[in-house]
């Protein structure tokens, strides 16, 4: 693995993650992936090694970190298993709404008990008729005196129903288009705000994915984040930070998947030798190892580019996102094709890792947005 400088703290993260992954995540990834239980003991560990505020500001109880920190703990994680590493990230993904937009009253509210570990957050943005297309919202948020009243359906979202924080957009003025989508907090309990269906999904299954439902649901006006209308615009400048953070994911899952790889190859025989030794399975090995560091070093330079400050970062966190989940998913199968009918089966990890690689080519932007956000973003630069 190429020396990436990390500092002192840094190691430190990737480290305790890294040991928290082979004591407590590895030795039940496959039970979880087969009871589609929720990993709550897991949740406290990581909670009682102060990893879920590695991003968060030490005024709000975090460790001051930023969007590499939270990769390096997500890559480790997502080693031992993708769907328990995405109730951890996905809770940074709820999270950034609050600290991009929100106030510093609201920051002080909801962000120390996140960094703490104490309640996880979600995201919700996807409805059914608004995936790709995040501006054809039809959730309402209608304001009446000191109160918002939300009405409408998300799907597909991460952490729904285990979560305790929900940033939420919704269209408080549909005549406007993407610019009537703003963006507010639910707390998990209000009246009128319930849960729909846990969907049944191909992978990362320790993770919960399901509806939330608004029904009338009352909000204190004090909920909305920044200003009516600027919804939209706090989602994409939240996609730009948390991509990277998928991109870590997916980094893990190929991680995984290789180690796995190598050491099924070096113990399986064939014509009385390892299939290490043959040119062909070398040659696989090597192309899986190299896509595997340059999408490792696409994501941490893009982490660091965000957590820099650098303007107009979209580009190259839709790459990172892109390019480390392309190779995520040939990485995997290439492990599934070099342990054979082995690798078919679910008593060997590298099925799992083939099945968890495949959402992070969809969520948080499928890889063809991706590739719209590039190349908008390459005609832009050549025309200033």
């Amino acid at each position: 693995m190429i020396d990436y400088l990390l500092t002192e703290e840094q190691i430190m993260i990737r480290d305790l993650a890294r040991q928290i992954t082979d004591e407590k995540i590895r030795p039940v990834a496959a039970e979880y992936d087969r009871t589609e239980k929720f990993p709550w003991g897991i949740m406290k560990d990581i909670a009682q090694a102060d990893l879920f505020g590695v991003y968060i500001e030490e005024k709000y109880g975090g460790l001051g970190g930023g969007i590499l920190e939270l990769c390096l703990a997500t890559e480790e994680f997502s080693k031992g298993c993708a769907g328990i590493a995405i109730c951890y990230s996905a809770s940074a993904l709820g999270t950034y709404p609050i600290i991009l937009a929100g106030n510093e009253e609201q920051k002080k509210k909801y962000l120390p008990s996140i960094a703490k570990g104490e309640k996880l957050a979600a995201f919700g943005l996807t409805e059914p008729a608004a995936g790709s297309d995040a501006s054809a919202l039809q959730t309402t948020a209608e304001k009446k005196g000191d109160h918002y009243v939300l009405n409408g359906l998300k799907h597909f979202i991460t952490n729904g129903g285990d979560a305790d924080i929900y940033t939420v957009i919704a269209m408080t003025d549909k005549s406007r288009g993407a610019r009537g989508a703003s963006l507010f907090v639910v707390e998990k309990g209000t009246p009128g705000f319930t849960f729909g269906k846990k969907e049944d999904k191909m992978g990362i299954r320790a993770s919960s994915t399901c509806e939330l439902v608004f029904n009338n649901c009352k909000i204190p006006a004090e909920n909305l984040l920044g200003r009516e209308g600027m919804g939209f615009i706090s989602a994409m400048r939240t996609f730009d930070m948390s991509r990277p953070g998928i991109g870590a994911q997916a980094v893990g899952i190929a991680q995984g998947a290789l180690d796995e790889a190598i050491k099924f190859a070096k113990q399986r025989k064939q014509f009385d030798k390892p299939i290490s030794s043959f040119q062909g399975i070398q040659w696989m090995l090597a192309d899986m190892a190299t896509q595997t560091e340059a999408a490792r070093a696409l994501v941490y330079a893009s982490a660091r580019e965000v957590g820099a400050g650098v303007k107009d970062v979209g580009v190259h966190s839709a790459m990172a996102k892109m390019y480390a989940s392309d190779v995520a998913m040939k990485v995997t199968t290439d492990a599934v094709q070099i342990c054979g009918g082995y690798g078919y089966m679910k008593e060997y990890p590298v099925e799992k890792y083939m099945r968890d690689a495949k959402i992070t080519q969809i969520y948080e932007g499928t890889n063809q947005i991706q590739r719209n956000i590039i190349g908008m973003g390459l005609i832009r630069e050549s025309s200033k």
